[in-house]
């Protein structure tokens, strides 16, 4: 590729590759680095391997891709995966174990699916009016953990639950109202809750102390901040990014009411969100950036992330019962889902919950190794 850009032209073979790229990137899947050339090569034949670079180069100044995949290529180029995909450097990765995980999961699952419990909470889900999307920016600026929310009125007519006295509620705007009331569900009492509503975060079984406190202290050494706070019934914990926070890069809230068990599931669930890429990729090198992918595939790759690192480690959860909610048409995985991500994710976050790993360097760490090397030669 020459140095002058204005008087470079694709070939024919790199101009299929950029269109296979951008064609992936449509359909909002940011897959790995080997998965990426696999889908490059397997569509055109292996003689492109040598062209899958400098497309991915060129899509960097494709003014029709948006910021997200343009982080996500970027970083492809940044952390050297790339690089080592087309140098046929395969991870370390059991894929076989992940894909018998995944088939496994999907299938407990589809079976879900066809539960007296999966009827009775989508039936319970039914009965919620569709608010606005004003209204719901308005109660989650009241209560950013709400799940559910509703009048009295309706949490009596529709659920036979009544308002808890000294409830707080909730204000919402309507057409030939000021405003209404509405509350949430942690403020009503009443008739009983689908199991699978209660339920949804619950994991049991074999139980090591040391799991939560390894993969708390790993995740400070990567700058994600944890911490326990009271949450909606409905909300088990968040991941964001923490931007007010110079000394952290994320953070992670788990719900305090949470047995043990069940806080390292949902922590589990939430680190993997970060390593995913979910929320955005790390100037560090630390995560990729993989923030274009649609919310399905986002929440079955950290469930199955999840489900994986439990049930390694000998702790069962309700995986089935969330992932069954994601599945489109009710038993296809979205092929935004990655298993080589899946894979690296479930094994690194394994690695931090056994044992203290060193804290990873940053990029003026790595450059300077690197600069040293250099010179040395």
């Amino acid at each position: 590729m020459t140095s002058n850009r204005a008087e470079w032209q694709p070939g024919l073979f790199e101009l299929g590759v950029i269109s296979t790229i951008r064609n992936v990137l449509m359909n909002c899947q940011q897959p790995s680095a080997n998965e990426l050339v696999d889908i490059c090569t397997k569509a055109l034949g292996s003689e492109v391997r040598e062209d899958i670079k400098g497309a991915v180069l060129q899509l960097l100044h494709d003014k029709s891709l948006t910021s997200y995949n343009k982080q996500y290529l970027q970083n492809l180029l940044d952390d050297g995966s790339l690089d080592r995909a087309l140098a046929g450097e395969c991870e370390n990765l059991n894929r076989k174990e992940i894909e018998t995980g995944i088939d496994q999961l999907l299938a407990n699952s589809i079976a879900y699916r066809n539960s007296d419990s999966f009827r009775a909470l989508i039936s319970f889900m039914g009965k919620f009016r569709d608010y606005s999307p004003f209204n719901n920016m308005l109660v989650y600026t009241q209560n950013p953990s709400c799940g559910f929310y509703s009048t009295a009125k309706d949490w009596a007519s529709r659920f036979g639950r009544s308002i808890k006295e000294d409830a707080r509620p909730m204000v919402i705007l309507a057409p030939m109202h000021p405003v209404i009331l509405v509350y949430d569900i942690d403020q009503t009492e009443g008739s009983d809750l689908p199991v699978s509503y209660s339920d949804f975060a619950k994991f049991e079984g074999t139980w090591g102390y040391e799991w939560i406190r390894c993969l708390t202290e790993n995740a400070k050494r990567h700058k994600i901040r944890i911490d326990y706070k009271s949450l909606n019934s409905s909300n088990a914990g968040f991941a964001t990014r923490a931007s007010r926070d110079a000394l952290w890069k994320m953070r992670i809230a788990i719900h305090e009411e949470l047995d043990n068990p069940s806080r390292f599931g949902v922590l589990c669930h939430e680190v993997a969100h970060i390593l995913l890429g979910h929320l955005g990729g790390d100037k560090d090198g630390w995560w990729p950036s993989r923030m274009n992918l649609d919310h399905h595939s986002r929440e079955i790759e950290a469930e199955t992330t999840a489900f994986i690192v439990s049930g390694q480690l000998g702790l069962r959860g309700s995986s089935a019962e969330y992932v069954s909610m994601h599945l489109i048409n009710g038993e296809s995985v979205p092929k935004g889902v990655s298993i080589d991500n899946i894979a690296k994710v479930s094994s690194r976050i394994l690695q931090m919950s056994k044992m203290a790993l060193p804290e990873p360097k940053t990029k003026k760490d790595k450059d300077e190794q690197r600069n040293r090397r250099i010179r040395r030669i």
